[in-house]
């Protein structure tokens, strides 16, 4: 293992670059007609979905700038291979801006111009519960294997934490990511990693042996960044872009829909999640699939919301006579032609038939996912309550179609200053909140591990084994 001193190594990249190629600022091409970000592949800059679409808040915020105030324009990504890549590749007038999970950091602002930042982090320390214990203080870990990526902001906290503790060493891995890093931790390879607090209680939801020892540094802010040669519109234009986002409630909702649910479950549930999925999922999930043929929706948001409800327990009822995989009241099975609540071949069908009719009946001009997010409340509270919120939420204030704005009005539906004054009165709307973000939680979980069903496709490798 060893230590870097991060100042050394921002006057050596400085330094060591031919003057002809350092802080090249590209310009706008009219003829070109595109903006260029520089971005890395990963959970919180840059992705491919389940459709193998583009995804990820930084890909959503760079689509959203460039057709509010470029609307002539494309949109390009450059994707490097790491995040030592990122201002380098920018510095060398390969992109216009980067836009990569980036902290704001003292020697990074001597590199490049930040626009205002969008987001908060706390770094923090992440271990192995499984394997260590808890460090009690910073000189537990003098003597253990610390990794964390090269060119990273992590380093610079540990740089600066190495002048308190000069016992302090860690090791800068090149050409790999914190992902990966954390990866190498949950399976014991690595004691000790750092990571921004909103990617390590993602990975949580992953890996729940990965456990926080102690918060390194204080907070950072996360922001887009530019060649200080930059055109001073542009600039101008990033700025005023995030402080309209931030007002009109935009980034509050790209926020959720990327980390809101992140922190819901615990280890414990993830734990019994994973081992469930091996045990119990293969008894249904060709039910699950058939029920994707049926309604379009993915078959891992189903069993994800048959999780949620009965743990996969097909005899499960609740005291208040809700019964089977999907939970179905008796009113809801009669609406859905289901004669025995208890046997899966109905229960799930139904459901989801049940959940795509209330995805029809959120009014369309809401987005996606957001929509789904209203009918997964509906699902667990009814449709009347979710309607009331969406009420409250335009009397306060608040966007009634952002799925960020009114889970916070459905945690008021049992105060009676705001019941008494809506149409359907009391309702325990803190449950649907924690309904919607534990099934979403549970969902990306069968995403990372099981894959998608196309029956095209499945009918293709059948037919090669």
């Amino acid at each position: 293992m060893r230590s870097i001193s991060i100042a050394l190594f921002c006057i050596c990249f400085i330094g060591c670059k031919p003057a002809d190629e350092v802080d090249k600022a590209p310009a706008i091409d009219p003829n070109k007609k595109e903006i260029v970000f520089v971005t890395h592949n990963g959970p919180s800059t840059y992705y491919l979905n389940n459709d193998n679409q583009p995804a990820g808040i930084e890909y959503d915020l760079a689509s959203l700038f460039v057709k509010t105030y470029f609307p002539d324009h494309e949109v390009r990504f450059l994707l490097v291979n790491s995040i030592s890549d990122v201002i380098p590749s920018l510095l060398k007038g390969k992109a216009h801006i980067a836009a990569a999970n980036l902290s704001v950091t003292h020697l990074r602002k001597h590199l490049v111009i930040f626009s205002t930042p969008y987001q908060e982090t706390q770094q923090q320390l992440i271990f192995n519960n499984e394997v260590n214990k808890k460090p009690k203080d910073i000189s537990d870990i003098f003597d253990k294997k610390i990794s964390v990526p090269e060119g990273t902001s992590y380093e610079e906290h540990l740089a600066a934490l190495q002048k308190k503790y000069s016992l302090l060493k860690w090791h800068s891995a090149k050409r790999t990511n914190t992902e990966s890093l954390l990866e190498e931790v949950a399976d014991g390879l690595l004691d000790f990693t750092v990571a921004d607090s909103h990617l390590a209680a993602l990975m949580q939801n992953y890996h729940p042996n990965l456990d926080v020892a102690m918060p390194i540094g204080t907070a950072d802010k996360i922001a887009w960044a530019m060649s200080k040669n930059s055109d001073p519109q542009l600039i101008a234009k990033i700025n005023t872009f995030f402080s309209k986002i931030k007002k009109d409630g935009t980034l509050r909702n790209l926020l959720d829909r990327y980390y809101g649910h992140n922190k819901r479950l615990n280890s414990l549930d993830v734990t019994t999640f994973l081992k469930r999925t091996n045990s119990l999922l293969p008894k249904y999930i060709h039910l699950f699939k058939q029920a994707q043929d049926i309604t379009g929706i993915d078959w891992r948001l189903l069993a994800a919301v048959s999780y949620r409800e009965s743990h996969w327990d097909t005899y499960n009822t609740s005291p208040t006579n809700v019964r089977g995989l999907m939970m179905l009241t008796e009113g809801t099975a009669d609406l859905m032609g289901v004669t025995d609540r208890l046997d899966p071949k109905q229960s799930i069908p139904a459901g989801a038939k049940y959940l795509l009719k209330l995805i029809d009946t959120v009014p369309e001009r809401i987005p996606e996912p957001d929509r789904t997010y209203m009918a997964l409340a509906s699902y667990n509270i009814g449709y009347a309550h979710v309607e009331d919120a969406r009420v409250l939420a335009k009397r306060l204030g608040l966007n009634p179609d952002s799925w960020a704005d009114v889970k916070k009005t459905l945690v008021l539906l049992k105060n009676p200053e705001y019941y008494t004054t809506l149409k359907y009165g009391y309702a325990s709307g803190g449950a649907p909140v924690i309904f919607v973000e534990s099934v979403r939680s549970y969902q990306r979980i069968l995403e990372k591990h099981q894959p998608s069903h196309n029956p095209e496709l499945d009918k293709f490798r059948i037919a090669r084994n």
